[in-house]
């Protein structure tokens, strides 16, 4: 794959992640502007995610078969059809119900970027684009929350809110037009039909985890949101034994065509099981789930705090964020150089660094708050980012590392399901908790001890860490 080619699927990865947290800044503004209510802009925010991480599996299944240069351009096209019809949605309900065919239109491109490098570059070279992917993805979670207030506050003709969504379809059409010379067309040898109760389970499944858990504090915990809690675990459950069983019966007609038998290959599943016998993803895939927890909630809980709290206008509250950009993107170019030197213990660094990052910030607010100014929130930001840019691109690279290249679709579609669905729980459990203490606690204790909180997941990711492989490839 050529470096043009490269920078846009780099460019399709960015823009799910960036509209993922591009809304946080421009919440308030919509409130005002559609008289949503919290429930409804909670679902603003859910609705993208819950559809995007629910199709992210079945994406790479498709592009699998299909054609992963064909699903991708698929998706950009859907994606800027869809930004357009959220900047351009009438009224609250419309906006709730263009993002989450938003959210499935980045279900369908972002899996095959993953795939793409998976399956077209292999080496030193694989290791660079793993690497950049990894900047990518966190550069854009805090560039989202950047861009979303300085185009809210600049409200170009008028736009307000509005803007950020539409500033997604010029750059859409931009990559549309790159993807068709630059972007290899890659697929599975052996790809596998869709796994039809696989899907709808694990769509079942993270429906009912996720959903009570947005919208529960803003609708008051209503009976169904505790029944649908309780589904959860059943459904979760049934998920496993059906794929495991698939698995079991997959390999086993592999196994038999291998041999010479006249068997077909039995249903294989979506998420197959026997995929974290692989190193690399058993070790380093539950560690993207509370690193990501940490961070969502994090850029959710900073964005309400900065403009509910301490009255920022949107442009101070993006800014805000601005050392924690620069200093990810420098840790994620020191990335491979450290790694060659030290391997895996450059996440458990990462962790460190990012944790006094956090006291640092606990401290500051304690401190200083309400005349907590941008000066005393940068050095707890700058360092939490730079840790942050030291343990995402290497994890994303260990676990990747041992997937074969028949099943890249399968194994980015598992990454990126992780990784978004536990970015979406960070907002509903974190963001939750703030919600739910700051009238009582107040603002200030409120946010501390989401912060303290935030360290928890940032201390089991350090234990986690000390079980990853030491080398990695």
């Amino acid at each position: 794959m050529s470096p043009l080619g490269l920078f846009t699927v780099l460019l399709g990865a960015a823009l799910p992640l960036i509209d993922f947290f591009i809304v946080n800044v421009a919440l308030p503004t919509m409130d005002r502007d559609l008289h949503a209510g919290p429930a409804v802009l909670e679902l603003v925010v859910a609705g993208y995610g819950v559809a995007y991480a629910v199709l992210l599996v079945l994406g790479g299944r498709l592009g699998d078969t299909f054609g992963r240069r064909r699903l991708f351009l698929a998706g950009m096209a859907a994606f800027g059809l869809t930004s357009l019809a959220c900047g351009l949605a009438p009224d609250a309900w419309s906006l709730v119900g263009a993002r989450v065919a938003q959210g499935a239109s980045a279900a369908l491109m972002l899996p095959q970027v993953l795939a793409t490098i998976h399956s077209s570059t292999s080496g030193s070279r694989r290791a660079r684009a793993l690497s950049m992917y990894g900047a990518t993805a966190g550069l854009s979670m805090v560039a989202g929350q950047i861009l979303g207030g300085v185009l809210v506050a600049a409200d170009i003709a008028g736009t307000g809110w509005r803007a950020v969504f539409l500033v997604n379809v010029p750059v859409a059409l931009i990559g549309l037009l790159l993807s068709v010379r630059t972007v290899p067309e890659t697929r599975s040898d052996r790809p596998a039909p869709v796994d039809l109760p696989g899907t709808v389970l694990l769509a079942l499944s993270l429906i009912t985890l996720m959903v009570p858990l947005t919208e529960g504090q803003a609708a008051g915990w209503p009976l169904w949101t505790w029944l649908t809690l309780g589904a959860f675990p059943f459904l979760a459950a049934a998920f496993y034994v059906v794929e495991r069983r698939a698995d079991r019966a997959d390999q086993a007609a592999r196994s038999s065509l291998e041999g010479g038998g006249g068997r077909r290959a039995g249903r294989t599943p979506l998420l197959p099981p026997s995929m974290f016998a692989l190193q690399g993803l058993r070790r380093g895939l539950p560690m993207v789930v509370p690193f990501s927890i940490g961070f969502g909630g994090f850029m959710f809980v900073i964005a309400v705090a900065l403009q509910q709290g301490l009255r920022y206008g949107p442009v101070d509250a993006g800014l805000a964020l601005a050392p924690m950009a620069t200093t990810f993107f420098v840790a994620s170019l020191m990335g491979p150089r450290l790694v060659g030197r030290y391997g895996s213990r450059v996440v458990t660094a990462g962790g460190l660094i990012q944790a006094v990052g956090i006291v640092l910030l606990i401290l500051a607010v304690w401190r200083d708050w309400p005349d907590l100014s941008l000066t005393g929130l940068l050095p707890g930001v700058a360092l939490a980012g730079f840790g942050q840019g030291l343990q995402l691109p290497v994890l994303i690279r260990i676990v990747l590392a041992d997937v074969p290249n028949e099943r890249a679709g399968v194994g980015s579609g598992v990454m990126v399901t992780t990784q978004q669905s536990a970015l979406a729980l960070g907002v509903a459990t974190l963001g939750t908790l703030f919600l739910a203490l700051a009238p009582s606690a107040g603002m200030a204790n409120a946010l501390i001890i989401t912060l303290v909180a935030q360290l928890g997941a940032i201390a089991l990711t350090l234990l986690l860490s000390l079980r990853l492989p030491r080398a990695v490839s």
